[in-house]
């Protein structure tokens, strides 16, 4: 394999073939949805000797704080020959010394154990055609004054500075907030995404607060398509199942190396901004 397959940077050349990996494994991602993760990340494909696509992972990161391993695919042809741990190695080499994150499906969780990932939880996705939602009382739109605020509460619940990531959502989708008093008190954001769109990060300090602003933006979207993917943990899971939301897969949460956090953040994230970035 090693005379066949050479592990390059991954470029804008390489898109559409991903996409078309992606598709292979029945993920919704569109090219502008693997645009959006490789504007934001170090990734890396493995080639056979045609220049054919077999393989992609990305490293994304947050500063120095962590980073996630995302996007992680190798073609079916290929699997069984060690190409997946040779691109999670050229992975850790990019995130260098920052600790690492990701969320595992099914069939990725044995080779992710054996490289030292501890699981951490899970993650429900949910998806389908929206309900009739009422409009709740008290979210609103992001204006251009509160951008600092947002980025603040989202350092908050994270951990880490994902300003860059926050600028890509901005282009790409909405923010809408919650206000105590001056103060934002949390936040989410839409964009499209796959087959319609996905509501995430949610970053609140309570289930209640959390629902108020996904129902903020599934209110307008009667019988549309969304997807919102939360922690087994939040409890949001048989509400978001009440307005249409289906239970329909997920993944582990997972980290390497396992280490405590410094403790409990008084606003938690309720939603993803995706599998692939936390």
């Amino acid at each position: 394999m090693q005379n066949q397959i050479d592990l390059v940077t991954f470029g804008p050349e390489h898109l559409d073939e991903a996409v078309a990996l992606s598709r292979s494994e029945s993920w919704p991602h569109r090219r502008e949805d693997w645009a959006m993760v490789q504007k934001l990340s170090a990734g890396v494909v493995a080639t056979n000797s045609d220049g054919r696509v077999t393989g992609t992972t990305f490293m994304t990161p947050f500063g120095n704080d962590y980073a996630t391993i995302n996007m992680v695919i190798v073609d079916k042809s290929m699997r069984g020959l060690g190409l997946g741990r040779k691109l999670m190695e050229r992975a850790f080499e990019l995130a260098g010394k920052r600790p690492l994150r990701l969320i595992a499906t099914k069939e990725g969780l044995p080779l992710y154990e054996k490289l030292g990932f501890i699981a951490t939880g899970t993650i429900r996705q949910h998806q389908g055609e929206v309900h009739a939602v009422e409009r709740p009382q008290g979210v609103e739109d992001m204006q251009a004054g509160d951008v600092e605020a947002v980025r603040a509460l989202d350092r908050e619940a994270c951990g880490a500075d994902r300003s860059a990531l926050l600028d890509a959502l901005l282009e790409r989708g909405r923010i809408a907030v919650v206000r105590k008093g001056d103060a934002i008190e949390a936040w989410a954001a839409i964009r499209p995404f796959g087959r319609g769109e996905v509501i995430g990060p949610v970053i609140a300090p309570d289930a209640k607060t959390a629902c108020a602003l996904i129902a903020y933006f599934a209110c307008s979207r009667e019988g549309s398509f969304l997807r919102v993917d939360t922690g087994s943990e939040t409890g949001l899971a048989p509400w978001l199942s009440e307005i249409g939301l289906a239970h329909v897969g997920g993944g582990v949460t997972m980290r390497r190396p396992l280490t405590e956090d410094a403790g409990e953040p008084q606003h938690k994230i309720f939603a993803l901004v995706s599998q692939a970035l936390g």
